[in-house]
Order: C-alpha cells, then structure tokens, then sequence
C-alpha cells in the first residue's frame, strides 16, 4: 500500500515565520499562448520538506552532496500524542537505541499537530529537547514529524533569532537541529496522514536537485505491506 505524506505546495500555504511565502499561479495559458505553464515561486524549506545539514551547519552537506538513495528510509512510527502546546519531548518519550532494530533510520513523530495545519495553533507544537534529539543521534537515526519542525516555533519574530516565543524554558536557536543534522542525519518537516499507518512502514522523501541548497521540498510516501 502507498500513502501520500506530502502537503499541497499552493499559493498562501503556511509557513515558517520569516521563510518566504509561496506563489503558484499561470504563466502561460491555453487562451493566450497554446499550452499551459505556471510559475512558482518557494523556499527551500516551504510545506514537506527535507533538511540539509546545511541548514543549520555552517559547512554541513548540502541536498546535493547526498546519494540519491539516502533519501529512501526504513521507518518506524513512534506515537507522542497526546501532548500538550509547546510541550518539551524529552528523550524517555522515544524508544532506546538498544531497542531499535538496525534496520530503522528513521523514526517518524506523531505529534497530533498534522490537524491544526493552516492555523496559528499550528505554531505551537510540542519540540524535542536536545537530549531527545541526543538519543536520536546516538541511534543514528532522523527525524520525521507532523510539525514545522523538532524546535520551537516563534509566535512573534522573523525565526529562531527572536528568541523564545513565550519567555518561558523554551531554548534559544535550533538545538535539536544541530544535534542531528550535525550527526548528518535527516529531518522530514511538515507530514501528514500519520494516523493509522503500521508501525513500521518504508518512508519515500526525495528532494529536488537543487545545487548547494539547504533543503528541498518533496513528496513524501509511505509504502508498506
């Protein structure tokens, strides 16, 4: 069976605060030129997308540095909910590494957050701490997740610079970003359709070939028996 985990890449789709919108829309059109083209107009980490180390890591791996295969991962789906907004996932929430199968290099998070998309509510997804992400990297595994990503997300601001949103014990930056894309391992941003899938599945995330990019939209696809 197949699943499409992907977000529609549409005209005034949300965004991480401070990325560039996106826009969609006709170039050409059959009425005035024969044929039908569209221009869009997106950044690298607009709807579902993948990570680059780059992203946060200075002189991390870019899109392109990565075989095209590592972007094919044997998944398992780890199921946080229910959390609270803004709820810190500490590492006792994700299973130990001894007791993950060498096969999983990728753990996908459900977070529940998946149905507040296209609302300010979505902003307020719980995040992993950098102990949590820690345990990921010791694992050698990444992260997929049903949110804008493993830290929190600004209410107010252009991005991560503006400090914790809420003044609270929220961290400074993206500290669980720099945990695991400095380990080189994957993010995958902004799923859907979560609910139901096995514990188990293969996750499908292959990006652009954009050259010297930090991250890459893609179409996201769960197979599984």
């Amino acid at each position: 069976m197949f699943r499409d985990l992907s977000r529609p890449i549409e005209t005034g789709m949300p965004t991480y605060p401070g990325d560039p919108g996106v826009t969609l829309g006709p170039d050409a059109t059959h009425e005035t030129d024969g044929y039908a083209t569209s221009g869009l107009r997106t950044g690298t980490h607009a709807g579902t997308h993948v990570d680059a180390p780059r992203h946060t890591v200075r002189d991390g791996e870019t899109i392109d540095d990565r075989e095209v295969g590592s972007f094919a991962f044997d998944a398992r789906l780890v199921d946080l909910g229910p959390l609270e907004p803004r709820e810190a996932v500490g590492p006792d929430a994700l299973p130990d590494p001894s007791a993950l199968d060498e096969a999983v290099d990728l753990l996908v998070l459900r977070t529940g957050w998946a149905s507040r998309w296209g609302s300010e509510r979505y902003r307020d997804h719980p995040y992993l701490t950098a102990a949590a992400a820690g345990r990921c990297r010791e694992a050698g595994v990444g992260v997929g997740l049903d949110a804008f990503g493993p830290d929190p997300t600004p209410t107010t601001g252009d991005g991560p610079e503006s400090g914790p949103p809420t003044g609270g014990d929220e961290p400074d930056g993206t500290p669980a970003h720099d945990v695991l894309l400095g380990g080189s391992l994957p993010i995958v941003e902004n799923l859907r359709g979560l609910d139901g899938l096995p514990d188990r599945f293969r996750l499908y995330a292959f990006p652009l070939r954009l050259r010297g990019a930090d991250g890459s939209p893609v179409r996201a696809v769960a197979e599984w028996e």
